[in-house]
């Protein structure tokens, strides 16, 4: 007589591959605020997060859509436009009193000075406290848009000057 099956069963979003349960394990035993980066085709999404028994409990989220309410006119999902997204979530992070978080980039693969660590760049310069290696960020000049254009690095001074005045 069979009492147990022969093949078990994987969670739902492991098989499709939406959730590495190890790591995120590994996360959520630190105790710390996460702050979650997510890119899609034409945005970045950003989320403090913190760990709680019921679920996650979301402290501060924005999207780089909101850098068009401070006159940003190119797109919002290239390097300058990160970094200004990871700026516009530290400054929101320091007026609720978060001061260190810990990196979700979730199934991304880690490149040096990809779009996630521009988030990053922007989100310690603003003051929040995130444990990462320098050398993975993007250089200076990527991150001002120098790559794409002059018209990008004049713009993008503009909105950052409003980003740390306001």
């Amino acid at each position: 007589m069979k009492l147990s099956p022969k093949y078990k069963m994987q969670f739902k979003r492991r098989r499709l591959g939406k959730t590495d349960y190890k790591r995120r394990l590994k996360l959520l035993s630190s105790d710390k605020p996460r702050l979650v980066v997510r890119r899609s085709l034409n945005y970045i999404t950003t989320q403090i997060v913190k760990p709680d028994k019921k679920g996650d409990v979301v402290l501060a989220g924005l999207t780089s859509r909101q850098l068009k309410k401070l006159n940003w006119n190119f797109a919002c999902d290239n390097l300058p436009a990160s970094y200004l997204t990871g700026l516009l979530i530290g400054k929101l992070s320091q007026k609720k009193k978060i001061n260190e978080v810990i990196l979700d980039s979730g199934l991304y693969q880690s490149t040096k000075g990809n779009k996630i660590y521009a988030v990053v760049k922007g989100a310690k310069d603003a003051g929040l406290n995130i444990s990462v290696g320098e050398e993975v960020l993007p250089s200076e000049e990527r991150i001002k848009g120098k790559h794409i254009s002059d018209n990008v690095e004049k713009e993008f001074d503009i909105v950052k000057k409003k980003i740390l005045s306001g």
